[in-house]
């Protein structure tokens, strides 16, 4: 399951039952209950391992929006444990999704939410193929009771 966090919702999406494709799932409004709200969309779909976007810079710095994505991150992955939680690179993740919604005629000025679900699509089908390609997960571990049970293992398979 991918995450895009932002300051107002939380786009969330999943990988098929097989783990090649990222899909919507839905929005969630992001406040008191979010962290709930995430938590049974992950035991609902028998999440394997969930990804958050971590907003950097072109340049690759991070500034205050990776941090607060950190620190959410964090926060989930106290919730969802023993659930892995990882950070994978985000850049561009938006403007990939709403590039693709004005290239299907879709306008995007009333569909905040749908946009942030497909900006969660995005960062879980990178992070699906990064894994592919390389043969391990992409991005780096959030501590929170999982670290050590990651320790360098594939997690491949179904339900991200």
């Amino acid at each position: 399951m991918a995450v895009d966090v932002g300051t107002v919702r939380i786009g969330v999406a999943r990988s098929d039952p097989s783990g090649f494709l990222a899909v919507p799932v839905e929005t969630v409004r992001r406040g008191d209950g979010d962290l709930e709200r995430l938590a049974t969309l992950a035991a609902e779909y028998e999440i394997l391992e969930v990804v958050v976007g971590l907003p950097l810079s072109l340049s690759g710095k991070e500034g205050p929006s990776a941090q607060a994505a950190r620190d959410f991150a964090g926060a989930l992955a106290g919730r969802v444990a023993p659930i892995p939680v990882r950070l994978v690179d985000e850049r561009l993740s938006s403007v990939s999704a709403q590039q693709a919604f004005h290239a299907s005629g879709v306008d995007t000025r009333g569909a905040r939410g749908r946009l942030d679900q497909a900006a969660a699509v995005v960062i879980l089908q990178s992070a699906l193929d990064a894994e592919r390609s390389t043969g391990n997960p992409a991005g780096e571990v959030v501590p929170g009771g999982t670290e050590s049970q990651d320790k360098g293992t594939n997690v491949t398979g179904p339900k991200r």
